[in-house]
């Protein structure tokens, strides 16, 4: 399924068990800084996995977590919003491919993002959990902006 909706977190949520619920709390807990809604949004195991311009490849959710604190408590503030993105599902688990847009301020700079993205999400006893993350940013000059003032 293709969509032209496009997720920031502050969408309200109509079907609590919907893909989309999983990804519009993603989004919430990201943009607000809140490291606990992020993860209730993870698997809480060693099967989650996120590949991000961040933290390179970390796995289970004590790695991950660790990407979100220094995101979260590190002097820039990041917003991302996305968009042009698509659904499969199967049973238990679906995917979500798109892109993600936004920005990063710090001091007196802002950085515009433009990062493709996928989620892998699987169901654990009745909720959605994301399993996997990877990002990526096309642009090396943009990566290393990023990389510099998110540290």
């Amino acid at each position: 399924m293709n969509t032209e909706r496009i997720i920031t977190g502050n969408e309200p949520i109509k079907d609590k068990d919907s893909p989309t619920r999983a990804l519009i709390a993603f989004y919430k807990a990201f943009n607000q800084g809140d490291l606990d809604l992020m993860a209730d949004n993870w698997l809480q195991d060693d099967a989650a996995v996120m590949s991000n311009p961040m933290g390179g490849i970390k796995r289970g959710w004590n790695e991950i977590s660790q990407v979100y604190e220094r995101i979260f408590n590190g002097p820039a503030q990041v917003y991302v919003e996305f968009y042009e993105y698509s659904f499969q599902q199967t049973g238990d688990m679906f995917c979500a491919v798109g892109r993600e847009c936004g920005f990063l301020r710090a001091a007196d700079k802002e950085i515009a993002l433009a990062i493709r993205t996928s989620r892998i999400y699987t169901k654990q006893n009745g909720q959605w959990k994301q399993s996997h993350h990877h990002g990526s940013m096309d642009d090396p000059k943009l990566l290393a902006d990023y990389q510099t003032a998110v540290v």
